[in-house]
């Protein structure tokens, strides 16, 4: 297996991190030295050769080979195990309907989060409960923190470069969960995104930072998802009005509330699809009235539709609280689900 990368000599570990930092190469924190040998491992573990072309950016045309992915994925703490996964990540975020440009390079400052489907999960010991958007398990924080400095060292994605975020969000560290799949009645979300059942998958987003909400005072489905829905007018109001993708990550404790009264998936996303929803003229409540102009009674839904809304069964045993994760700009980016280890580009041209 012959790499292309350059290679640099150091002398001692410290001597690695003050060359990566100096050029500009890592998040801010220290990484794993990528040797050949860690990068080859990777490779050999996907089963790709290093000039395997993963894909080509739409908008800037840079081509991505597993190569440099693998030498990231090492830097960021992967094993050779958490590489495919990361691979498809990037096929995902590549498709044009996310818009990886300008979700990166916006003022807007959002992330990518990554969601784990299927039998992935279970391998790589990536867990779905406490502390699911933290530091819950080390595969979601480093294929997380992977995608991240392939964006920074591939694409430019560095603040004041690419990157002109006016705040970011802790989530551009590393931004990936595993969805509950064992302790839950509902369909995994990749199945209901038309991935077949126990398929192993990943789904991106470009995403705002989480909005973390609590309701231990009913076990009424409406009242629980109406707390949801607050979250998302709140958004509406204060952030965008324009439609998209949201997410709710939805803890075992509201669950099970939801799941006793029958509410699936479908349900929720249809509920929510008709209560997430301002009027214009409330912009004028929070400072924003001279876009109201004479559009003051026209309706904004935080989505086009019900199927637009990603809800994930994901959170520690107890506590009634969950979160809303909003959308980068709404239909600017759309969320876009892949199975790992299938070719997206494999049908020949058409004529």
């Amino acid at each position: 297996m012959q790499l292309a990368s350059r290679v640099y000599d150091a002398d001692s570990i410290s001597a690695v991190q003050e060359l990566y930092h100096s050029s500009g190469w890592t998040d801010g924190l220290p990484i794993v030295p990528p040797t050949a040998d860690a990068v080859e491992a990777c490779l050999d573990w996907a089963m790709m050769p290093p000039d395997q072309l993963i894909g080509i950016e739409p908008v800037r045309g840079l081509a991505i080979t597993a190569e440099k992915l693998a030498i990231n994925a090492v830097m960021a703490g992967c094993l050779p195990m958490h590489f495919p996964v990361v691979v498809t990540a990037w096929m995902a975020m590549m498709q044009d309907e996310f818009l990886m440009h300008g979700a990166t390079a916006s003022t807007g400052g959002c992330a990518v989060l990554v969601v784990l489907n299927g039998p992935i999960r279970l391998e790589l010991g990536a867990s779905g409960t406490f502390n699911a958007l933290g530091n819950s398990d080390r595969a979601t924080a480093v294929i997380g923190r992977a995608v991240r400095l392939c964006l920074i060292n591939l694409m430019d994605v560095r603040p004041g470069v690419i990157d002109r975020s006016t705040l970011g969000h802790p989530g551009k560290f590393s931004y990936c969960l595993a969805e509950d799949e064992e302790d839950s009645s509902w369909l995994p979300l990749a199945e209901q995104r038309g991935v077949p059942k126990g398929a192993s998958s990943v789904t991106v987003m470009a995403a705002g930072a989480p909005r973390q909400l609590m309701n231990e005072w009913t076990t009424r489905p409406e009242e629980i998802l109406e707390t949801f829905a607050a979250e998302m007018r709140a958004n509406l109001r204060h952030y965008s009005i324009h439609p998209g993708n949201y997410a709710l990550i939805i803890p075992k404790q509201l669950r099970e509330h939801l799941q006793a009264a029958g509410w699936t998936k479908t349900d929720i996303a249809q509920f929510i699809h008709e209560r997430a929803r301002i009027h214009r003229r409330e912009w004028a409540e929070v400072g924003k009235g001279a876009v109201v102009r004479d559009r003051g009674d026209s309706v904004y839904p935080a989505m086009e539709s019900p199927d637009q809304l990603l809800v994930v069964a994901a959170g520690g045993p107890a506590g009634g609280f969950g979160a809303v994760i909003p959308p980068w700009l709404g239909n600017k980016s759309h969320a876009v689900t892949l199975p790992l280890g299938v070719c997206i580009d494999c049908e020949p041209p058409k004529k």
